[in-house]
């Protein structure tokens, strides 16, 4: 009973020997033949990198503070004391090239003797002693020329005022009247009762604006309008340009509506002929007289 153990023991042992013989004579393990995935790329540099090389754009200046109002011109206080406009002072005007004017303003309206107000559409930006100019005459002449029309004045309604630029906008051209702010161009004038009279238009009575070109004519330098240049066809220019021996020019074509078109000619009446209305009526005749022939015949054969 004590040799079964025995044998199983040495049977162990003999089987670990011949495992461990034959593991010193087996060959080298073989490498797998799977292939490795690829490197991965280099990563592009991101677009941050980039951003930073871009320049950034340079800050905006500061903006420079608004000019300061001078004193109030004499002009100004002139306006202001004797109540004839409504004006707002503004900074002087400086540039570009010979363009500007030192005492500026802004014309809003012309106060009447009889205290209405005179509306300027849209209200112009003018040297003070042309927006005085202007409110003079309005209070002198236009406005009593408006009420000829059979309403009072309500408004004027203006073109352009300060522009700086040539003379009819002309590139290269000499400055304008407009560029020193010394010149209003006039469009029309709006009645209270809503009436509008474009100064241009043949239209509108030729004495009313005979009166007018006459009357702007004595008060300003310069008056241009249909039939000056061809740049004034459809308003009136003013202005106080300072000239030698204070030459003026008074150049405005005062025109009548041109005379109708004539109507065309009736087209005349179209003759009938004659000589068929003259067969119709002896076809009518002769059957007439054989109808009566035939009546005779019948009245003699009765009984």
């Amino acid at each position: 009973m004590q040799l079964l153990p025995r044998i199983t023991l040495a049977a162990a042992a003999l089987l670990c020997v011949i495992q461990a013989a034959a593991a010193r004579h087996l060959p080298p393990p073989i490498a797998s033949e799977t292939p490795l995935p690829r490197p991965r790329p280099a990563e592009a540099p991101v677009a941050q990198a980039v951003a930073e090389i871009v320049p950034l754009p340079r800050p905006r200046p500061a903006e420079a503070p608004p000019r300061p109002l001078p004193e109030p011109s004499a002009c100004q206080l002139r306006l202001a004391n004797d109540q004839t406009a409504v004006a707002e002072a503004l900074p002087p005007l400086v540039g570009p090239g010979e363009c500007g004017a030192p005492d500026v303003v802004r014309l809003d309206a012309v106060l009447m003797p009889n205290h209405t107000r005179v509306a300027l559409l849209p209200a112009p930006t003018l040297r003070c002693h042309t927006a005085e100019a202007i409110a003079d005459w309005v209070r002198a002449d236009v406005g009593s020329l408006a009420g000829g029309l059979g309403s009072p004045l309500a408004s004027i309604e203006n073109y352009d005022s300060y522009e700086c630029r040539g003379m009819n906008r002309i590139v290269g051209a000499k400055l304008s009247e407009h560029g020193r702010a010394n010149a209003l161009d006039i469009r029309s004038l709006k009645l209270v009762d809503g009436r509008v009279f474009h100064l241009t238009e043949p239209t509108v009575s030729h004495e009313f604006r005979e009166r007018f070109k006459a009357s702007a004519c004595a008060h300003f330098m310069t008056v241009l309008g249909p039939g000056s240049d061809g740049y004034h066809e459809e308003h009136i220019h003013v202005d106080l340009a300072e000239r030698r021996n204070d030459y003026r020019i008074c150049h405005w074509e005062v025109r009548d509506p041109p005379p109708p078109v004539p109507l065309p000619r009736p087209r005349p009446h179209i003759a009938q002929d004659d000589s068929h209305d003259g067969a119709k009526a002896q076809d009518g005749a002769q059957d007439g007289a054989q109808d009566g022939a035939k009546d005779r015949a019948k009245d003699r054969a009765k009984p």
